[in-house]
């Protein structure tokens, strides 16, 4: 293992894509700019690509592996940018969201709660760092932990739709996709009603249905559990 990936490694960070993510970085790290803390994506199923989350000195860097790992895409948001940032944990892994001035909302999903945590951490410190250096104040920066408790599952593979895409980051886009039809769970036993659960999980990591329709679901569905 190289040397210098080795302090990356602290969270349980997956040492194929920290050697990756850190090759690639060498070429495009600006001057005097150094990378503080590296957190990568981990689905409960296999994750072929995951993405990973840089942040420097500089910039917050989000590393999206293409064309089966054979290439990296980079979007990049320098700290002047950056309004704000979140973190809101969930039963598996964590959201990691920050906004920009222009009212740009970016977010990353399935990092291992105490990644997301040091990420929390160390963009609070960039924006304290920026407030107390520039006249205008920027947002105030919170953790909305997520209260619900659920039996926790081993997530089955999908087997209709391709299992190694990466996931997306969001940038406030709405896409159109075909959900499952609106069934009535009045009359399921918990059993059911856990497994249509397990069903709209897989549409939502596969991308068909949006984040804000899961939660109604899943709401509609523990409401009767």
């Amino acid at each position: 293992m190289k040397e210098q990936i080795k302090k990356f490694l602290n969270e349980e960070q997956d040492p194929k894509a920290i050697e990756k993510v850190t090759a690639k970085l060498n070429d495009i790290l600006m001057k005097n700019e150094e990378v503080g803390y590296i957190a990568v994506q981990k689905k409960p199923a296999l994750t072929v690509l995951p993405d990973s989350i840089v942040l420097t000195n500089k910039r917050i860097i989000i590393c999206q592996p293409k064309n089966l790992g054979l290439s990296m895409h980079f979007i990049d948001y320098t700290w002047d940018e950056v309004d704000g940032a979140f973190v809101k944990e969930n039963i598996l892994g964590s959201e990691f969201t920050f906004s920009t001035k222009t009212e740009l909302q970016v977010t990353i999903d399935y990092i291992p709660k105490i990644q997301a945590r040091k990420i929390y951490t160390y963009a609070k410190e960039q924006l304290d760092s920026m407030k107390n250096g520039a006249a205008a104040p920027t947002a105030e920066t919170v953790i909305t932990p997520e209260a619900e408790i659920i039996e926790e599952v081993e997530t089955e593979e999908v087997t209709n739709f391709a299992e190694i895409i990466p996931a997306t980051i969001t940038h406030e886009a709405s896409f159109v996709s075909e959900s499952e039809p609106a069934v009535s769970t009045a009359s399921l036993n918990q059993e059911e009603l856990f497994a249509k659960l397990q069903n709209y999980k897989k549409l939502l990591d596969n991308g068909l249905i949006l984040q804000g329709e899961y939660d109604a679901f899943k709401k509609e569905i523990l409401s009767q559990m």
